[in-house]
């Protein structure tokens, strides 16, 4: 895969940082990541199950909406979930369906019924419940996949965006839901950003997908970032559970894709050496 706009450092085992100029880049290289992980899932498993997460994420999806992604992928064998979604009406302003629907599954020929919404008529537990177990059901005729490690569902793809708090999803910093190991879909009625009802995806499940990328742009995203890719003690000021820090794929890849301004901390690190926008740097 080229890159030439994207400098590239690789954290941690399995893990790597690709910082961009600007959104139009992020863009283009993350409509050629997805590309591919498609490409791969529906050769080797004759599906691609790909969970999304809110809406600050779906605004980099244009790309794929148009040549040649949109004539060369095999939309048909898209399956469509969601990491998180607020406890609103489908219809409503919030919801990440309404929005990722406008923005991008509108505009490309993914099947509906390929496309796994919550029930928006339920409780916000029950529609944790329900979404539960209609992943369950799937995972069970292997249209997820299953991890060998945990028996998690193993998702093709999961894309986050990171919020300037370092949550991930609806996973908030030192929230309990961090601390769940064996639902794989929780709901959460206290939100620190509204709407306060949510339904969520959980670590155990996030950090078994084969492939997760986190997206994360603007200045007010730098300390997080750093406290999420650093390694050693953060001090006295970092969250002790820093949602985007606890993302560790069990046997998987994770790609974060980063504009100039939330990298900041990272080219700081690497102060002495120049930058190249074609270089790598090993932190």
């Amino acid at each position: 895969m080229e890159r030439e706009s994207a400098t590239t450092y690789e954290p941690k085992r399995n893990s790597e940082i690709r910082v961009f100029e600007s959104f139009d880049d992020i863009s283009t290289d993350l409509a050629e990541y997805i590309s591919q992980i498609s490409e791969i899932s529906v050769k080797e498993r004759g599906y691609f199950a790909i969970a999304l997460s809110g809406a600050p994420l779906v605004s980099f999806l244009w790309k794929l909406c148009e040549a040649p992604y949109n004539k060369t992928l095999d939309w048909s064998k898209w399956y469509i979930f969601w990491t998180d979604e607020r406890a609103v009406a489908k219809n409503h302003a919030e919801s990440n369906y309404k929005l990722t629907k406008e923005g991008f599954l509108a505009k490309v020929p993914i099947l509906n019924g390929h496309v796994y919404s919550i029930n928006d008529n339920a409780t916000v537990e029950d529609a944790a419940t329900d979404y539960e177990f209609v992943i369950r059901q799937l995972v069970k005729v292997r249209t997820i996949g299953v991890s060998e490690s945990n028996d998690c569902p193993k998702f093709d793809l999961i894309l986050l965006d990171m919020g300037s708090d370092g949550h991930v999803a609806s996973l908030f910093p030192n929230h309990p839901a961090l601390e769940l190991k064996d639902d794989w879909v929780t709901y959460i009625t206290d939100s620190p950003q509204p709407p306060p009802e949510r339904i969520t995806f959980t670590l155990p499940v996030i950090n078994s997908a084969s492939n997760i990328a986190i997206v994360a742009t603007g200045d007010d995203k730098v300390k997080a970032v750093h406290l999420a890719v650093s390694d050693g003690t953060e001090g006295p000021d970092a969250p002790a559970l820093l949602p985007a820090r606890m993302i560790h794929p069990t046997d998987g890849k994770l790609v974060w894709f980063l504009d100039k301004a939330a990298a900041a901390s990272l080219e700081a690190n690497n102060g002495d050496a120049s930058y190249d926008e074609h270089a790598e740097y090993r932190l």
